[in-house]
């Protein structure tokens, strides 16, 4: 099986499909996968970009739209996760994970499937300690701090990860385990990226949480992005232990090196998306602990018996089969040929999330509304478009000089400023 790994993709999805479509006519190959690494951006329509958070002057509704639309179809299944410049309340609604288009699916805020007999998985977002512990709090339409925490790792999606036993293949992150410089050539690293010195030198640089699944999963594979830049390392996982090899891509840009071919061997097919069985199990096991507060919570490193919701689990796809649920559009596309009035929108329902929470037999909680400290509450009243009805306290105000200085995550900063 080959399996291309892309770095940042930033909505550009008509070049990487481009770029790929021309290797395969050049190298007389067949692509069957694609991976993303994050900054997807997959942006529907105008008002998905109140919900992204990038500075007004690098908004743009990109290339995402066709594909959501149906106006273009991806023509190499595609996987992909969230990073931090990311259409925030869409992948809310697939938090669970799902086809955001046609052949484009969504690992979820933390996830694992299977393509063949490959396991995948991934988590979503960056890792920053001031949220760390925090549960997902953040509902749309994000106020000027929820904006930028709302794709922030949470522990519990570590903590769901961490439960996993069997072999996974690839993983993919979006920022790099913390660490990782040492098991490469860090001096080369350098010299394409100077600032990186100081946070090397003190070990802050990368995800704590993503080092942490580093050591426990070891998958042969992991894949990361954000920083900009390509760099390979190679972990062994102690003396005679496995190896993972390691490597960050760039951004999709012309002469950067944004894009990683792998052969992995694997059956004969056919090769399709599939949901994983143990990752299920870990999902509707730990689905009553989904925290959905700002209280701080802290779950640990303990294993939980999974053998009882396993056995359901098991059969509920041995009836229902394992392809996910079928792709379905939320809110209408963007047109260019309309002008397009900008309106805060509630969340959607997913019909997606809804069939796999009923498959599961779980509750839907993901339109609650919250206070700092207090319970779930039901959602503000939505229209039939899905905007909010009556006075919004939350009310964004995207001027120039929102941008809290205490809350400015300096390695983001870092990133944009390339």
């Amino acid at each position: 099986m080959k399996i291309a790994v892309e770095g940042c993709m930033h909505g550009d999805l008509d070049n990487v499909y481009s770029t790929l479509l021309h290797l395969e006519k050049a190298e007389n190959t067949k692509i069957d996968l694609l991976i993303c690494c994050g900054d997807f951006q997959a942006v529907r329509n105008e008002n998905d970009l109140e919900s992204v958070n990038v500075p007004y002057h690098y908004r743009s509704m990109n290339s995402f739209w066709k594909y959501y639309s149906g106006q273009e179809v991806a023509p190499v299944p595609t996987i992909f996760i969230g990073g931090n410049h990311e259409a925030s309340n869409y992948l809310w609604e697939l938090y669970y994970g799902g086809w955001a288009a046609p052949n484009v699916y969504f690992l979820g805020f933390a996830g694992i499937i299977k393509f063949g007999n490959i396991r995948i998985g991934g988590i979503s977002g960056i890792y920053n300690p001031r949220h760390y512990y925090l549960g997902h709090y953040e509902r749309p339409p994000y106020n000027n701090n929820d904006i930028r925490s709302v794709y922030h790792v949470r522990e519990y999606d570590v903590y769901k990860l961490l439960q996993v036993k069997e072999q996974i293949d690839i993983f993919v992150s979006h920022d790099w385990p913390c660490g990782i410089t040492d098991y490469g050539n860090w001096e080369q690293l350098l010299q394409q990226k100077p600032y990186f010195e100081k946070e090397i030198k003190e070990r802050t640089l990368g995800s704590k949480a993503a080092a942490e699944l580093l050591d426990k999963l070891k998958p042969p594979y992991w894949f990361s992005a954000h920083l900009h830049c390509k760099f390979p390392a190679i972990v062994q996982h102690g003396q005679g232990g496995p190896i993972t090899k390691f490597l960050a891509l760039d951004k999709c840009i012309r002469g950067r090196n944004f894009l990683q071919i792998l052969e992995i061997e694997s059956d004969s097919g056919p090769h399709e998306i599939e949901y994983d069985e143990e990752w299920l199990t870990i999902t509707k096991k730990l689905n009553s602990l989904f925290p959905l507060t700002k209280k701080s919570m802290q779950f640990g490193a303990q294993q939980v018996d999974l053998l009882e919701c396993r056995e359901c689990v098991r059969e509920k796809l041995r009836t229902r089969g394992c392809k996910p649920f079928d792709f379905v559009q939320t809110v209408p596309s963007y047109d260019p040929s309309q002008s397009n009035s900008k309106c805060f929108l509630g969340h959607c329902r997913n019909p997606q999330t809804e069939s796999f929470l009923q498959l599961l037999e779980l509750p839907y909680l993901l339109d609650g509304t919250v206070d700092a400290q207090g319970p779930i509450k039901s959602p503000t009243p939505l229209n039939s478009a899905g905007i909010f009805i009556g006075k919004n306290d939350h009310t964004l105000d995207y001027s120039d000089e929102y941008i809290d200085i205490d809350n400015v995550d300096e390695r983001e900063d870092l990133v944009d400023e390339d």
